[in-house]
């Protein structure tokens, strides 16, 4: 690790680009919908997003739900520019010196996931390593925990766990509960430009969409319709 270049900036990435800006997910597969691209190509997907104006991407690294893998994060930390995410189930501290050896510049906390204390010792973790992390939150309690330990970024899952529906609503409820200053990334059942609009109006900072993107034949004039710009021909 001491021999790798700095983390990149996942936060000044997500303040430059156009808000809101897009965080896009190399994801072949989740618990509630089994295989959704049976065309999984991680490097190609990644190099599409980077080139179609993806502020930042998101790897899933989780094996047994989403069929991903850390290679894949290593392989397009070779391929794009932009700051990674490692999407898994982040628990300990070897999870996060794994997560920078292989290139991630910020990392998922799943706040229903963690006790507070050691949440926040993650936290702190990865931000000794130079990276980011996005405390992922569901309701007003987890909210409320992410606050308390200073979580900068925060992102509001729009899919309820239980019975794995989503809604907008969730992120247009937990807004109002969230004090200037912080990131927020709004995540899940993001299909159209009309919900990224619909958010950004919110004050959404960044979107998190991966299944929308993952089951179009052409990713990149989905990625172009999302971020409201004609794909160049």
């Amino acid at each position: 690790i001491a021999d790798l270049p700095p983390a990149k900036d996942f936060v000044g990435a997500l303040r430059a680009a156009p808000p809101p800006a897009l965080i896009a997910e190399v994801k072949k597969a989740s618990p509630s919908k089994g295989v959704i691209r049976q065309d999984f190509n991680p490097v190609e997907i990644a190099r599409i997003y980077a080139e179609g104006g993806a502020a930042c991407i998101s790897v899933l690294t989780d094996e047994p739900y989403f069929e991903g893998h850390l290679n894949y994060l290593r392989a397009i930390r070779d391929t794009v520019a932009q700051p990674l995410l490692r999407k898994d189930f982040i628990i300990d501290e070897y999870q996060l010196l794994e997560s920078r050896a292989a290139g991630a510049d910020a990392i998922l906390l799943i706040a229903a996931a963690l006790p507070i204390h050691q949440m926040k010792r993650l936290l702190e973790g990865a931000a000794s390593l130079g990276m980011a992390s996005i405390v992922e939150v569901h309701n007003a309690e987890e909210l409320d925990e992410a606050l308390s330990v200073q979580a900068r970024i925060i992102g509001i899952n729009n899919r309820n766990l239980h019975q794995f529906r989503t809604t907008l609503r969730t992120t247009l409820d937990l807004m109002p509960r969230i004090p200037p200053g912080h990131i927020v990334v709004s995540e899940s059942g993001i299909n159209f430009r009309a919900d990224v609009e619909r958010l950004a109006a919110a004050g959404v900072h960044a979107v998190l969409v991966g299944e929308a993107l993952m089951r179009e034949a052409d990713i990149g004039a989905k990625l172009a319709e999302l971020l409201g710009v004609a794909k160049a021909h």
